[in-house]
Parts: C-alpha cells; sequence; structure tokens
C-alpha cells in the first residue's frame, strides 16, 4: 500500500477563493499569481482551475513555458522580467509579458531589436527596497520605455506593498503616496494590491490586482485566519496513524530525548515528517487533528514521522486519519507554532506526498 501522506487539493475552493477576489474588488483585471509552482499546489493544476483569470503570474520564464507546454493560453506575465538577452526571443516565441524594475534590462531591451513588441509593466519601488526604479528615475524610465519600438503601448504601472498584512501599519499610505507622485503625469493601467491589499486597503485596488496566498485559501493578515476573511484552505495535508503505544511516566520520546512522558500515557506515530514538507521546527502542543479531533505533538518532527499524545484518545487505532493542516484546522495556526509562515509550508510539501484533486474539473 501506498504511503499514506496525501496533500487534498480542493479545486472548488481554489474557484471559490478567486470570486472572493472579484468580489472584494469589483470591477478590476486579476492576475493571479502562481509562481513557486502555485504556492505549493501545483500550478499547471491551479492555471486551469482558475482559467477564467484575466492573467497569471510567475517568477521566471521556465515557470511561465512549463504553462505553455501544458497549453495554458491566458496572458503570462514573468514578475522578475528577464535576466539576459538570450531570452527575449522565447518571452517572444510564448507571448509572455515582462516586469522592468531596472536600467540593465531597459539596455538591453534597447539594444535587441524584436519582430514585434512584447507587453511590459515598469515597477516602482514605492517603499519595498526590493525591486523597481527608484521614484525619482520613473518618470525617465518610462520615457524610454515608450521609446522603445520592442514595447507594447500602453506600459503598465506597478508597486509591491511591503505592510499590507499589518492592518495597523501606516507604510502602505506612505507607499501610496510615493507611488501616486512617482507616476504623476503618466497614462497607463496600475496594479498596486496584494492579497492584503484587495481584502484590507481598497485604496490600492487601481485597475488590477495581484492576489496570492489568498487564492491558496490562507489569510495575507498577521492577526486572522483564512475564514475571518471568507476564504477557504484550498490544500489539507493528511496522514494516517500507524503505530500506538503505551509508555510510561518518565520515558523519553524522540530524537535528543527532548521530551518526557509526564505520565503513564498512549503515543501514536504518524507517516509524515520534514521529508513531506511537515516543518521541522513544529514545537510540542502543536495541533494535529486525529479522528477529527486535536492532539498535541510531542516530540521532535523526525525525516518521515512525527509522535502525538494520544491520551485524549485512548482508543486510537493505527490507520485512523490524521490531518496535519488545511480543513478544520488553520495552516496559519501549525506555521505559527512551527516559527515561520504558511507561505512556506504550503509551498514546501515535497514530490513524495500524493496529490489527489477534488472538485470539478474544468
Amino acid at each position: 500500500m501506498a504511503r499514506a501522506a496525501t496533500a487534498l487539493i480542493d479545486l472548488d475552493a481554489l474557484r471559490h477563493n478567486l470570486q472572493r477576489v472579484r468580489e472584494a474588488a469589483p470591477g478590476r483585471h486579476v492576475m493571479a499569481i502562481i509562481k513557486a509552482n502555485g504556492y505549493g499546489h501545483g500550478m499547471v493544476r491551479v492555471a486551469r482551475a482558475m482559467a477564467n483569470a484575466d492573467a497569471f503570474g510567475v517568477a521566471s520564464i521556465d515557470e511561465a513555458i512549463v504553462l505553455r507546454e501544458a497549453g495554458i493560453e491566458t496572458p503570462i506575465t514573468l514578475l522578475e522580467g528577464f535576466f539576459e538577452a538570450q531570452e527575449l526571443a522565447l518571452i517572444q516565441h510564448h507571448r509572455l509579458g515582462v516586469v522592468i524594475h531596472q536600467a540593465a534590462q531597459l539596455d538591453i531591451l534597447e539594444a535587441h531589436p524584436l519582430s514585434a513588441p512584447i507587453p511590459t509593466w515598469l515597477k516602482i519601488d514605492s517603499g519595498m527596497h526590493r525591486l523597481g526604479f527608484a521614484p525619482e528615475q520613473a518618470q525617465d524610465a518610462w520615457r524610454r520605455l515608450k521609446a522603445c519600438r520592442w514595447v507594447a503601448d500602453p506600459v503598465r504601472l506597478m508597486t509591491h506593498l511591503a505592510s499590507a498584512d499589518d492592518r495597523h501599519s501606516l507604510q502602505t499610505l506612505h507607499q501610496l503616496e510615493c507611488f501616486s507622485a512617482a507616476i504623476a503625469g503618466i497614462e497607463g493601467e496600475r496594479g498596486i494590491a496584494n492579497s492584503a491589499g484587495i481584502l484590507g486597503w481598497p485604496q490600492t485596488h487601481a485597475d488590477w490586482v495581484r492576489p496570492g496566498i489568498m487564492l491558496y485559501g490562507v489569510s495575507p493578515f498577521i492577526d486572522s485566519v483564512a475564514v475571518d476573511d471568507g476564504l477557504k484552505p484550498v490544500m489539507t495535508l493528511t496522514s494516517k496513524l500507524i503505530s500506538v503505544n503505551r509508555f510510561k511516566k518518565g520515558d523519553a520520546i524522540g530524537y535528543a530525548a527532548s521530551w518526557v512522558c509526564p505520565l503513564d500515557m498512549p503515543v501514536g506515530v504518524v507517516a509524515i515528517g520534514y521529508g513531506d514538507g511537515y516543518p521541522r521546527h513544529a514545537a510540542p502542543g502543536t495541533p494535529v487533528l486525529l479522528n477529527g479531533k486535536r492532539v498535541p505533538l510531542i516530540g521532535r518532527v523526525s525525516m518521515d514521522m512525527i509522535t502525538v499524545d494520544l491520551s485524549s484518545q485512548p482508543n486510537a487505532q493505527i490507520g485512523d486519519p490524521v490531518t496535519l493542516w488545511g480543513q478544520g484546522l488553520p495552516v496559519e495556526e501549525v506555521a505559527h507554532c512551527a516559527s515561520t509562515i504558511p507561505y512556506q509550508l504550503l509551498c514546501g510539501v515535497t514530490q513524495r506526498v500524493r496529490m489527489v484533486e477534488s472538485g470539478e474539473r474544468v
């Protein structure tokens, strides 16, 4: 029998979350972000399920080519643009759009004739301080793009929000002011809002929105979980109980003997570990659903297994179902217990975990 570790991917929940984007930002174009293998959910799978998105955003040309070769015809934008001139022919062949965020990319565009212009976004650094032209460089960069024969008209304008996940941070408002000042007098569609902007900052909606984590049923905010924002979890990571043992008070469980039984107690072993993407640093007490009820993680997470306290379920048996996160157990909560973020958990699910789709395929 195959190993029990399974990621259930709910395509109906994915489409529900996309609809939630449209409800929160009515009338805006939606660029669904599906980079990093669709945040661990399977890039081609999620692209097909969200075929009515207006565009897709990916990190690299390799990701875009995978989509095109799978028959995905939706417009695709390379969020990091291109890295060298040799990519331009592929970009044109596969009908891709690019984000231009630095002068070196402008130099390459101007120096390499193409047979047809390519769709282009100009990225402004309004405060994230990662990628993008400084505000004082924006007007000159836009003029150069407008003058370049290989750039499709009109040039779109974007920035990225650094702290929108904190609804009390003033940085988002400062970034809006900075972006508006930098592009004053420039015509073109704007794109500002990420997931947190869509749900928490309506003044960022502009012409395009770029949902990422919310599509996968995770709250983008630091102080809420998916259900608070009307979202449904798309991935439910499951496994099974593969062993049930009884230990005495004082017995140590797992590597380094770091957890000691406080009393005589039953301990279960679940077929999941950091080799599957379960977080290595999940602390004792991290919740796990066994037969739909919470039990705490005990001991250290190992490569293939975790151990759980069965004191509240003394009748648990080998083969009983376990949920590590997803339906009934927010991935946000598990991430907090592991001192990480939900993005990392979802993206970190490894290839040996079986992925099983539910919901209607379109």
